[in-house]
């Protein structure tokens, strides 16, 4: 049985790592939007459940061990953490604040969801989502929601497994052929599923390479 056709070719591969090896900078935090930025650059969004290992994977991309905040209380970040990448500007990452938190309070979510739901319907310069999902366990029906908040938004978007490391080959597999089919069910869902590992470096080369290529 012959290996897979790769994502993405050693020039695009490369041509992501030297510009996430350059100049990233924390712009701002935007708790509603009248606080956003000027949509002056592509915005690439990162998305997932609080306890999902975004914060981790947003440093790991950036090859710095703080860019994003990590935190042991999951769901504390509330706002739209937005972060310059080149000089000059190339595009902005954008960190978007965890979902599916359980002890969160009612108008905290309610609070959550306007803000994402507002950004990601009005928002010109987002070019592509990036939801990650736990690889331990697989897409949720909390996910689901916000999958389908992206598909009536229009919003192109990308799954991405996160935490590989944590699990076997054989299961990583399986969650990986589960996702995948998860993705054709939705419309703006991109079919190719990325594994990731922030701890090991496990796909971070590709995932540099799909936020290269979402920008066009």
């Amino acid at each position: 049985m012959s290996d897979p056709e790769p994502l993405f070719d050693d020039e695009r591969i490369e041509a992501a790592r030297k510009l996430f090896a350059g100049r990233i900078d924390f712009l701002k935090s935007a708790p509603a939007l009248q606080f956003l930025p000027a949509p002056d650059a592509p915005e690439v969004a990162f998305a997932g459940r609080s306890n999902v290992g975004k914060s981790s994977l947003l440093n790991a991309l950036a090859g710095r061990k703080a860019l994003a905040r990590t935190s042991v209380t999951p769901g504390r970040t509330q706002e739209l953490n937005f972060f310059d990448v080149g000089a000059p500007l190339a595009f902005r990452l954008v960190d978007m604040p965890g979902y599916g938190f359980a002890k969160a309070p009612k108008d905290m979510v309610k609070k959550w969801r306007f803000l994402v739901n507002d950004y990601l319907r009005g928002r010109q310069a987002l070019k592509r989502a990036l939801v990650l999902i736990d690889s331990r366990h697989g897409i949720k029906d909390v996910d689901r929601e916000v999958l389908a908040m992206l598909d009536k938004a229009a919003v192109s978007y990308r799954l991405v497994l996160t935490k590989a490391d944590k699990i076997k080959a054989t299961d990583l597999a399986a969650v990986t052929h589960a996702t995948a089919e998860e993705a054709r069910k939705h419309p703006a869902a991109h079919p190719d599923i990325i594994a990731t590992s922030s701890e090991l470096g496990m796909g971070i080369p590709e995932l540099r390479a799909a936020v290269l290529e979402a920008i066009g």
